[in-house]
């Protein structure tokens, strides 16, 4: 096993053995004296800082950006994009150095028919605390590869779970799931995900899929364009969402980011709205999403 690949697991390890030690010091009285069940929790920070220190040396020096098409079709708006700060959402784990979210944004002007496209609900202070999927014109989004590649990994059973673009919740999702998430591991963090094999040891993550959208299998060859799941709102999400990365490696414990652009549009900034050709004129079918929100 690779180094990087140990210092991962027993990171997320030490964790497990704090909290089993902290639950068992609440129900009875432990084997053990009280200072020694943080022993585990330092150990698992000097692991966590000894990663991070790593990830953040290997991403000093990136490779030229890769040009591939955008992963999807229709109007959206970038957040968390590498081309306003790097990296881009904070961290350089899981390969997340040059990672970019974007959000569905129909176009607000009315359409042949005299209807404008649906909306996307805003951040709210308190109230709806949550929001279903179906309101979020990102849910059921096709995705499509972005470029001729082979399918490496595919997952896609974990539940869709409501949007957490309240205050309350996202004070919810920062303090307590995000960190329940990440001892779980890098697939609890991107949910429902899809790598490709791009080839020249470039890898293509699509997070966040909604369940059972995958259209391709692991060993599959797809081609550029080709639709290869849908976006949902599984794993470590706000709301529905695309989270796509280029990376060295298959393996999220220890991939490295890749920089890249996307063909006819470049890297979008932060707030920048951009329209992607592909699958023209999509729009969520409100009926068929309301059936299969979580």
């Amino acid at each position: 096993m690779p180094v990087r690949k140990a210092v991962m697991v027993l990171y997320r390890a030490c964790w497990i053995i704090f909290f089993a030690m902290v639950v068992l010091s609440l129900f009875t009285r432990p084997p053990f004296p009280y200072w020694l069940t943080w022993v585990p929790a330092a150990a698992a920070v000097a692991l966590g800082v000894a990663a991070g220190r790593k990830a953040r040396a290997m991403a000093t020096d990136p490779r030229p950006a890769v040009e591939v098409g955008p992963p999807v079709a229709g109007r959206w708006t970038a957040l968390n994009s590498p081309a306003d700060k790097v990296p881009s959402h904070g961290t350089h784990g899981y390969g997340q150095t040059y990672a970019i979210d974007i959000v569905a944004e129909p176009d607000p002007e009315p359409g042949p028919e005299g209807e404008a496209g649906p909306s996307r609900p805003g951040f709210r202070r308190l109230w709806p605390v949550a929001r279903r999927n179906h309101h979020f014109p990102a849910f059921g989004a096709p995705l499509l590869a972005v470029a001729d590649g082979t399918v490496v990994y595919a997952a896609h059973g974990r539940r869709d779970h409501l949007s957490r673009n309240s205050l309350p919740a996202l004070l919810y999702l920062m303090l307590f799931e995000a960190s329940v998430r990440d001892v779980l591991g890098p697939g609890s963090i991107v949910g429902n995900h899809l790598v490709l094999d791009l080839g020249d040891g470039t890898y293509a993550l699509y997070a966040h899929l909604r369940r059972g959208s995958l259209r391709v299998r692991v060993g599959e060859t797809v081609r550029a364009g080709q639709q290869v799941a849908e976006c949902g709102n599984s794993g470590n999400s706000t709301e529905p969402h695309v989270h796509f990365q280029l990376m060295d490696d298959p393996d999220l414990d220890v991939a490295v980011g890749i920089p890249f652009t996307w063909r006819g549009i470049g890297l979008p900034t932060n707030g920048e709205t951009f329209t992607a050709g592909g699958i023209a004129g999509w729009l969520p079918d409100s009926d068929a999403d309301a059936a299969q929100v979580s």
